[in-house]
């Protein structure tokens, strides 16, 4: 099993920075992909970033040049961090950290951290 603990997330106004992180632990052997999405209020969850075990990003058209993506592994966990910088209030949503088990095929999601951004 595979346990997810996210962190970062909050406050900030416009033009400001967040940092998200996100700790994979316990079964982590078989996870590729690992990343973000979002969810904002009445709308569907969207892909914000991931990146797989070969560091490769994919970002959404919407955060590119503005977020990015890392990826760090030890013998036990596996951690992806977003930078977010130039939060505009549309960023505004529930954050979730997700991981791709390609051996078990399966999805796993945190819980989610929020992300506000004021005008």
């Amino acid at each position: 099993q595979v346990q997810l603990v996210e962190s970062g997330g909050g406050l900030v106004q416009a033009g400001g920075s967040l940092r998200l992180s996100c700790a994979a632990s316990g079964n982590i052997f078989g996870i590729n992909s690992m990343g973000w999405y979002r969810q904002a209020p009445g709308k569907q969850r969207e892909l914000v970033a991931t990146t797989n075990s070969a560091s490769r990003a994919n970002y959404a058209d919407f955060v590119k040049g503005r977020f990015n993506i890392s990826r760090e592994r030890t013998t036990s966990t596996i951690t992806v961090t977003l930078q977010m910088n130039s939060l505009q209030p549309e960023d505004t949503a529930v954050y979730y950290c997700y991981a791709r088990n390609i051996v078990l095929n399966d999805d796993i999601w945190g819980q989610g951290t929020q992300v506000t951004i004021s005008s």
